[in-house]
């Protein structure tokens, strides 16, 4: 396989950014369960919203832990500084944001950005943050509040390394019976 520059990946991860972010979508799944198999934890659900209205992408059940995951994704070194929330995230049990950093020529992931708390505990309240505005002005060049999202920074987030420290943000310390189908 050849490797393309940056150079030459830049307009294909600008036209295509759809399709990276529904890429880096699975292969986050993939890297997630990947995880959950190699600890033994074979018992895991990973859901799609047919609706994109609920403010995440994502649903990760494991033993008794129910993730609404809201995903993000930027390539290292890019010069993304904040991203904005959906405010129902937070009406969630265990609403959370992944934002994954990745290889712009592989789309491995670097590390990860976490915004959360603990495992059965609610997104921390973002309801006083900055409402959004839509990214493309109106006629009269005003851009439009987007009353149901608020946007976050970067130093908002916490850094996390590695997908075994993020599976640990997610479910907490994996024990022999999480994840684990009845006899």
């Amino acid at each position: 396989m050849t490797v393309v520059s940056m150079t030459h990946l830049r307009p294909l991860h600008n036209e295509h950014s759809s399709y990276r972010e529904k890429l880096v979508e699975h292969l986050f799944i993939g890297e997630v369960l990947r995880y959950l198999w190699c600890q033994g934890v074979t018992c895991v659900e990973s859901l799609k919203p047919e609706v994109d209205n609920g403010g995440y992408d994502l649903v990760i059940a494991c033993g008794r832990i129910i993730r609404h995951v809201q995903l993000k994704s930027s390539f290292v070194g890019s010069t993304t500084a904040r991203q904005k929330i959906h405010l129902r995230l937070a009406e969630k049990s265990s609403g959370c944001v992944v934002w994954i950093e990745f290889d712009p020529q592989t789309l491995a992931f670097q590390s990860f950005l976490w915004f959360g708390d603990q495992p059965g505990r609610p997104l921390p309240d973002i309801s006083t943050r900055p409402v959004a505005k839509h990214a493309k002005a109106n006629m009269q060049r005003i851009k439009a509040v987007r009353p149901n999202l608020r946007v976050l920074p970067r130093s908002a987030f916490e850094k996390v390394h590695g997908i075994a420290a993020l599976i640990d943000r997610l479910f907490g310390t994996l024990t022999s019976d999480v994840g684990q189908a009845p006899p």
